[in-house]
């Protein structure tokens, strides 16, 4: 049994959560510390935080350290969330608390953020899974954005970001020089304007049954003892009628019948109305809030990285889904991402010994081949750099930044003559060891194109060996590879560069 304690420096709340993991009983939860921080204002409003707010942050996160160490905590991990991802000197912020804490914080990405909440939501097991059998929308609200995510038949469908977080609506609102009572008119007018986009490109015919809610606020309260919310599942109406209530009250009347800081009561409001709208566009009819938060998250997966517990669900299967979405998107051919799918994952088996990469990078490879052709859509002349730019600036939920970079990079130099390190490296985001998980599967990627530049499939069956510096590649005797073998030369030259090892088409006898 471990016992690990994850932290959650968010947008307006730091919160540590302790639990007990172990491979019999599971992930059990044994404190839950909340400290209320408004770093988002900050940051969305100037792109920095205060020194005052630094200060505090550093105070909680000294005193989170000394009750890990009562609890004898054996691991822990912290992350910070949109407030400090889009703070300007962010490198010299999470330098100053590591030295004045100790405690190290890493950045999640928002589509990493976003994963983990997903990942949360997972850990209920057998309720989730059978949730999402039906067509069904994840509503995860943050200080700086939500994240919609549809499903359909245990698939994931699609996920799309959207700058509605709580914070920066009431920032927002705070800038406007309105009325109180015209607050909710407004809210509605900018949350309806980019939900009636979202509807438009992705729900078209979809029937959305379910919304699973993910916040800080409705969470709170739902499933407590609130009149028409005692269980956390409830209908659309019972919202609807909870967030009339909480209209006609004041500020005060509503925190005391809630329990809540009165500071919290606009927030509450302001996330019960985006979930009112997600809700009514996408006509469901059963709103579910699990109550779980990111911490719950980042414990799920510190306990299967360590496998202390078993996947309930196939994570993996929802980033591929995400990326084979992308590519339909973007008219990418189904058969050819398959086909060639099929040949890199082969020679990247058969390479094992030479690349010394691991399931990760195998998982990015097969992105980059469903990807391989996206920015067709765009150019059929500037294949390499429209593709690197779709990848880029579409959001492929459970990858990291620098993930999305290695998979854009190995798509664009699939088509064009591979740049070296400084090339590369003009803006200083990619690290030597990046820089060569790019090369090595962009030459995997490279020759497995080479082998298919027909199109027409023809290296279906394919087998793959590694034998006396040559990895040799057999296809079927009765297929014709005069194209194949007649371009595959310079192919064949780079994957020698980066592994010194000889690809070589031979045919069955």
């Amino acid at each position: 049994m471990k016992t690990f304690a994850a932290i959650d420096v968010g947008s307006y709340e730091l919160a540590m959560k302790i639990f007990e993991i172990s491979s019999q009983k599971g992930i059990r939860e044994i404190d839950h510390i909340r400290h209320r921080i408004d770093l988002g204002t900050d940051t969305f409003a100037t792109g920095k935080i205060s020194n005052e707010k630094i200060d505090e942050l550093c105070r909680v996160l000294r005193d989170y350290g000394e009750i890990m160490k009562g609890y004898k905590t054996d691991h822990y991990k912290a992350y910070g969330t949109s407030a400090i991802r889009e703070t300007d000197n962010r490198r010299i912020v999470l330098d100053q608390i590591a030295q004045r804490t100790g405690i190290n914080i890493e950045v999640l990405s928002n589509s990493e953020q976003r994963f983990l909440d997903y990942k949360s939501i997972a850990s209920g097991g057998d309720v989730f899974s059978k949730i999402i059998e039906k067509g069904t929308a994840i509503v995860d609200i943050g200080g700086g954005s939500i994240q919609v995510s549809l499903f359909d038949n245990d698939m994931l469908v699609t996920t799309q970001n959207m700058r509605l977080g709580v914070l920066r609506l009431q920032d927002q609102l705070g800038r406007l020089n309105i009325r109180p009572e015209q607050k909710e008119g407004m809210l509605d007018e900018i949350i309806s304007s980019q939900l009636a986009v979202f509807k438009k490109l992705y729900l078209k015919d979809r029937v959305i049954e379910n919304i699973i809610v993910v916040d800080d606020y409705v969470s709170a309260i739902v499933g407590k003892n609130v009149d028409g919310l005692e269980h956390t599942s409830v209908t659309a109406s019972s919202m609807d009628r909870f967030l009339e209530r909480v209209r006609t009250k004041s500020v005060q009347e509503v925190a005391k019948i809630l329990d809540m800081p009165e500071e919290n009561v606009t927030l509450l409001l302001i996330s019960g109305v985006l979930i009112n709208k997600v809700t009514k566009v996408m006509d469901a009819k059963t709103i579910w809030v699990p109550g779980v938060t990111l911490c719950d998250g980042i414990a799920y997966e510190y306990g299967e990285k360590n496998k202390l517990i078993k996947a309930s669900h196939d994570f993996e299967q929802d980033i591929i889904a995400c990326a084979q979405n992308i590519s339909k998107r973007y008219m990418g051919s189904k058969r050819r991402g398959e086909t060639l799918e099929k040949i890199a994952l082969t020679i990247y088996d058969s390479m094992k010994k030479v690349h010394g990469l691991g399931d990760r990078e195998r998982l990015l490879l097969r992105i980059a081949t469903l990807l391989h052709d996206c920015g067709k859509y765009i150019s059929l002349v500037n294949l390499g750099e429209c593709s690197y730019n779709i990848i880029m600036s579409t959001e492929i939920i459970g990858l990291s930044h620098v993930e999305r970079e290695i998979v854009a990079n190995v798509v664009k130099y699939n088509h064009m003559d591979f740049q070296y390190y400084e090339a590369m490296d003009k803006d200083g985001y990619i690290t030597g060891k990046e820089y060569l998980t790019i090369a090595k599967l962009t030459a995997i990627l490279k020759v497995a194109n080479g082998l298919d530049r027909s199109h027409k499939q023809k290296f279906r069956d394919v087998k793959t060996v590694l034998k006396d510096e040559q990895l040799i590649i057999t296809v079927d005797a009765s297929v014709d590879v005069t194209l194949e073998k007649g371009l595959f030369a310079k192919r064949a030259d780079f994957f020698e560069e980066v592994y010194s090892v000889r690809p070589v088409i031979r045919q069955r006898s």
